[in-house]
């Protein structure tokens, strides 16, 4: 027979008859949440024993009793000392990693238990598909908790917790995201929904919900890793690094990110994410800022992406980075099953989606690119470079010849971003195939003035990725705005 035991001190009544009080109260219902053979004392009980006798024990938060008006902290006594470990603090991992609450249940209604519980379970499903995510947790259920508290016994660095009320057909669901050594609330949504269809507005609010906390806990990383001196920089935050110089979108922090990305591989050489980003830096320092020729950062690039996958098969970056490389290659075939790979890995991870749909764009499919586009800025609005995608929607309308629709979008990219060159060029090849030659010819004069290099490997001469017919298409604009070359 296996007993279970609670233990409280405190005043007791007896009348000859019976014993009563709050001691005993306390002590009967932590006699219940004791595991079958364990000891599970309160608080009060910890403080007068600890240091006195030969035990350890075990902090399992605050607990909400059965007619106990206020939560008590309880600890399980460790019988043989298998269980040592959770009383106390487990190191934070290298990657940032988050504890997904159960949603409380705040209707009142049992039924709506398995609602609350499937939103947190989905949640935790879709991040653990994230590449820059790990440990996520669905373990302290029904249990009054201090988030400071978990985030110490599980070694975590956010948490997420949320709460679910119904009152007829219509819900509302509540989320925040907890930065725990800082106390910050990083992110925090209500959502209101109609339950026509239950399942639905459980996706939808899941959705919703994961792809919010990613780029949260991204620009918090990233602000961390550059408030540390360069020197005590580990690979996780050497890498986080390169991605904050990658997203400021300059000559300058292009150089920075490839530095920084080799130092995180010289720190870690199995690190997967640091070579794809490090290829895509490549890339991009070759197609944005012409510090080098498309051949020269094919042959740099290339053996690194390869290096990528290989390090990791489940790398969603990885794949984007061999994407990239296949359109360097005027490989649209392979740059789309790249980009699908990546896809199926982590479907929303918005360079992803970007990469995607540059697949379609650039081999004649452009109407394809546009949701693909849309997704990408959806999932992540606020990354800095949003330029590129943004633009590659003018791009999608001015080969579509929509050229109205063109210069609508490119003066959307440009009101965020006026001096990048990418948007320049189309709204001066739309804005000439529009007939608005004044307006053509300013936007030439700023393309000039702003990327005289980018006129050279994308105007003079056509890159791989755009096809002759295409690349025929933009000169014609761009010579109706005045280019003469």
């Amino acid at each position: 027979m296996q007993l279970r035991i609670g233990v409280d001190i405190g005043d007791v009544i007896w009348d000859e008859t019976r014993i009563y009080g709050d001691g005993i109260n306390v002590a009967a219902r932590l006699e219940g949440i004791a595991e079958p053979g364990g000891v599970c004392v309160s608080e009060d009980a910890y403080r007068q024993t600890r240091g006195k006798v030969d035990a350890a024990f075990t902090d399992i938060g605050e607990q909400s009793l059965k007619n106990i008006a206020r939560p008590v902290r309880a600890y399980k006594v460790v019988l043989d000392g298998s269980s040592t470990i959770a009383a106390s603090e487990l190191p934070l991992p290298s990657k940032p990693s988050i504890a997904i609450l159960s949603f409380q249940n705040m209707s009142g209604d049992p039924e709506q238990e398995y609602f609350a519980d499937g939103i947190a379970e989905d949640i935790i499903t879709t991040l653990s598909r994230s590449q820059s995510l790990c440990n996520s947790s669905f373990a302290y259920k029904g249990r009054a908790v201090d988030v400071k508290r978990i985030a110490h016994e599980l070694g975590v660095r956010y948490v997420l917790e949320g709460s679910v009320r119904r009152a007829g057909n219509r819900v509302r669901i509540t989320a925040q995201l907890i930065e725990v050594v800082t106390g910050n609330h990083l992110w925090a949504e209500r959502y209101d929904r109609d339950l026509v269809d239950i399942f639905a507005v459980q996706d939808e609010i899941t959705e919703a919900v994961a792809t919010a906390i990613e780029p949260a806990v991204a620009q918090t990383e990233r602000h961390r890793a550059v408030r540390k001196p360069p020197e005590n920089l580990g690979a996780w935050e050497a890498y986080q690094r390169g991605l904050w110089h990658m997203n400021r979108g300059s000559v300058t922090d292009n150089q920075s990110a490839k530095s920084f990305f080799r130092r995180a591989i010289e720190l870690d050489s199995s690190f997967a994410s640091a070579h794809a980003e490090l290829a895509l830096a490549i890339f991009s320092g070759a197609s944005t800022y012409q510090v080098m020729s498309i051949a020269e950062a094919l042959d740099e690039a290339l053996p690194i992406a390869d290096r990528a996958i290989a390090l990791d098969p489940l790398s969603a970056a990885g794949y984007i980075s061999e994407s990239a490389a296949r359109l360097f290659q005027g490989d649209h075939d392979g740059a789309l099953a790249a980009a699908r790979d990546a896809l199926t890995i982590s479907p929303n991870y918005a360079a992803a989606q970007h990469f995607f749909a540059l697949a379609f764009l650039f081999s004649g499919r452009p109407r394809e690119a546009l949701e693909p586009l849309r997704r990408a800025i959806r999932l992540d609005p606020h990354n800095p470079l949003q330029i590129n995608r943004l633009s590659h929607i003018a791009v999608a309308y001015y080969f579509l010849r929509e050229y109205e629709t063109a210069v609508a979008a490119a003066r959307a990219a440009l009101r965020s971003y006026p001096d990048h060159p990418l948007a320049y060029r189309w709204l001066a090849a739309a804005l000439g195939q529009a007939g608005r030659l004044d307006e053509a010819k300013l936007a030439l004069t700023k393309l000039i003035a702003v990327a005289p290099k980018s006129i050279d490997m994308h105007v003079r001469q056509r890159v791989p990725w755009v096809r002759v017919e295409d690349y025929e298409h933009t000169l014609e604009g761009l010579r109706k705005a005045g280019w003469e070359g």
